[in-house]
C-alpha cells in the first residue's frame, strides 16, 4: 500500500531461500513507497509460450531476523544473481498465503502458508525448458504418437506440442481437427529425480508407443481420459 493508501506494484527481483521464503533487495526510495509492511508478491512463469502459470504471494515485508540469517539471505542472493548487495537492504517476506493459477482467465487455488512451507521444488525446473524446448524441436512424431497411443480421444488430433515436464509426468496441448485446443497430461510410469531419468523415461514411452503401434506389443497400461479445453488456447 502506498502512503495515500493506494494498492501500489513495482517490478523487484528476488531470489529464494532453501524454505522458499522470497528474498527481496529494496533501496531507500523503493522503501519509502510503502506506508506499511503488508504486500504482494506476483510471479509468473511462461510455459512454451502456450502457459503462463502464475503464483500471488501475500505477506508481510520484515528485515532478517538475527545476523545469521542475514548472511545466509545475503549468500541467497549472490549465488541468484552473482552480485555483492548491501545487506541493509535486503528483506524478506513472510508468507500468509499464496494464490496459484495454472493460466490466464483460470480459476486459482489459495495455498496456505504451512501448505508452502511444506512444498519441495520439482526437481526439473532448472532444466524443464531445455527439456521440451527439444522435445519440440527433434521429436514431434513421437509426441503425437504420444496422443493416440496414452490418451482415450474421440477427435483426431491436428497438431500437438509438449508444454511442461515434470518428476511425475508431462503436459501437453493438442489442437483437434475443428480447432479446439486441449490440455492433457500423461504420467510418467514412476517418478524421476534428474534430467537423465526424464528423458530416460520419455525415451521409454516412446519405444513402448511404437511397439503398441505397430502391433508389436500389448499395451498394459490404462489410457488417460481427462483433458481440459483450452478457451483461447495457444498451440
Amino acid at each position: 500500500m502506498s502512503q495515500e493508501g493506494w494498492p501500489l506494484g513495482c517490478g523487484v527481483r528476488f531470489a529464494v531461500d532453501l524454505n522458499g521464503t522470497p528474498i527481496l533487495c529494496l533501496n531507500e526510495s523503493n522503501r519509502k513507497l510503502f506506508s506499511d509492511k503488508r504486500c504482494s508478491l506476483h510471479v509468473q512463469l511462461e510455459q512454451s509460450g502456450l502457459r503462463t502459470p502464475q503464483c500471488t504471494i501475500h505477506g508481510n515485508l520484515d528485515k532478517p531476523g538475527d545476523r545469521m540469517a542475514l548472511k545466509r539471505l545475503h549468500s541467497a542472493w549472490k549465488k541468484r544473481f552473482g552480485e555483492e548487495v548491501d545487506e541493509n537492504n535486503i528483506y524478506v517476506i513472510d508468507v500468509e498465503r499464496a494464490l496459484q493459477m495454472d493460466d490466464f482467465a483460470e480459476d486459482g487455488m489459495w495455498v496456505t502458508s504451512s501448505e508452502y512451507a511444506l512444498a519441495n521444488p520439482d526437481p526439473l525446473r532448472d532444466f524443464a525448458k531445455k527439456i521440451i524446448d527439444d522435445i519440440n524441436t527433434h521429436n514431434m512424431e513421437d509426441v503425437h504418437r504420444f496422443c493416440n497411443i496414452y490418451v482415450d480421444l474421440d477427435f483426431q488430433v491436428l497438431d500437438a506440442k509438449m508444454v511442461w515436464i515434470d518428476r511425475l509426468g508431462f503436459d501437453m496441448h493438442l489442437r483437434s481437427t475443428q480447432n479446439d485446443v486441449f490440455e492433457v497430461r500423461i504420467p510418467f510410469p514412476r517418478e524421476v529425480t534428474d534430467e537423465k531419468g526424464a528423458k530416460s523415461s520419455f525415451n521409454g514411452m516412446s519405444q513402448l508407443a511404437w511397439e503398441v503401434e505397430k502391433n508389436v506389443q500389448v499395451p498394459e497400461f490404462k489410457k488417460v481420459r481427462q483433458l481440459k479445453k483450452i478457451i483461447g488456447g495457444r498451440l
